[in-house]
């Protein structure tokens, strides 16, 4: 063989051993590699820690799980995302899991274990002065944030106290700063809201005042994990290692509040006193609760029954609670 000729030969075998590093190292079409790292994109939003120090902590990354975090306004946005493909997975509130399941082929896939008495007493409501208690609301016009579970509250909250929800004018609104404007100008009469940033801020209103809280009602929001039921078929294994990651990153931000209010604050420059604020009254607990489970059944009749979800359909076949069963075996019911 000719020198000329060995030395083309070794070049094109050069090549070929590039190209194949190369393949290696970027993953394939599916979006995993020969390492079994799943690409996925995550749905969050900027008061959420769990997504952000699962991937600034390297949580992510131990599990096998590329995240790249897309953010939104709400969790309900986040859901909503995933019609147009924008995102593959998402969390929410019963209302926004519900409605995304009813329309599509998609799983709720385990709950963040945050239906709790004292997560629920962060939902405050608060409303103009002139109204002294509950009886005060008939006639007035109540914010509703669209696309969740608010109407909802408003129904359990006005039938507890006597009065029709027809007594009332539910008004959409786009988001809290919306509803912030629109309490202080007199538009509408009593909002819900989340979390100690907008309780402190609501609060401060000389217009408003702190009428009730959640807490005191039957309502519990759940919190859920939902993807497309194709993801689950191709990767159930990967998505047992993301339940995982998400459980450590949970046990991590509450032994380390003061690290996680640091990191919050770096990447959406939430206050520090308010990530500490918050982390206590929402640990999260992947698993599947019986508590979970009768709040999407109550959330799903309510909905059914106004209209909101134009066709029924069996609770049971969307959810698919294979893989938390098999990450937290003693943290799920069996479906009945």
């Amino acid at each position: 063989m000719s020198r000329h000729v060995f030395r083309r030969i070794s070049v094109m075998t050069a090549a070929v051993l590039l190209v194949s590093v190369l393949l290696t190292a970027c993953g394939t079409a599916s979006g995993k590699d020969s390492g079994h790292q799943l690409k996925v994109k995550i749905a969050d939003i900027s008061t959420n820690p769990i997504f952000r120090v699962a991937a600034k902590k390297g949580f992510f990354e131990k599990h096998g799980i590329d995240a790249e975090l897309v953010n939104f306004a709400t969790p309900a946005e986040g859901v909503n995302a995933l019609f147009i493909k924008q995102v593959d997975i998402a969390f929410g509130a019963d209302f926004p899991l519900l409605n995304a399941v009813s329309k599509g082929d998609y799983a709720i896939f385990a709950s963040s274990g945050t239906a709790t008495d004292l997560s629920a007493s962060e939902w405050k409501m608060f409303a103009r002065k002139e109204i002294a208690g509950p009886a005060d609301l008939k006639g007035k016009k109540l914010s509703y944030s669209r696309g969740t579970f608010i109407p909802y509250l408003w129904d359990v909250y006005l039938q507890q106290n006597g009065i029709a929800l027809k007594d009332v004018t539910l008004v959409g609104q786009g988001g809290f700063d919306e509803t912030y404007v629109a309490l202080k100008k007199g538009e509408i009469d009593a909002a819900w809201v989340y979390g100690s940033v907008l309780n402190d801020k609501f609060a401060a209103l000389s217009e408003a005042h702190e009428l009730s809280d959640m807490s005191q009602t039957p309502v519990r929001l759940g919190t859920g994990l939902i993807t497309g039921t194709k993801l689950i078929q191709d990767h159930p294994d990967e998505l047992v290692e993301l339940l995982k990651a998400l459980d450590e990153t949970s046990d991590y931000v509450q032994a380390h509040p003061d690290e996680t209010a640091d990191i919050m604050y770096d990447e959406v420059k939430q206050p520090k006193e308010a990530t500490l604020k918050d982390l206590p009254k929402n640990p999260w607990k992947i698993g599947f609760t019986q508590q979970a489970y009768d709040g999407l059944a109550g959330q799903k009749k309510y909905m059914v029954d106004t209209g909101i979800i134009e066709k029924d359909f069996n609770l049971n076949d969307k959810l698919n609670l294979d893989l938390v069963r098999k990450a937290f075996p003693d943290r799920v019911i069996e479906l009945k």
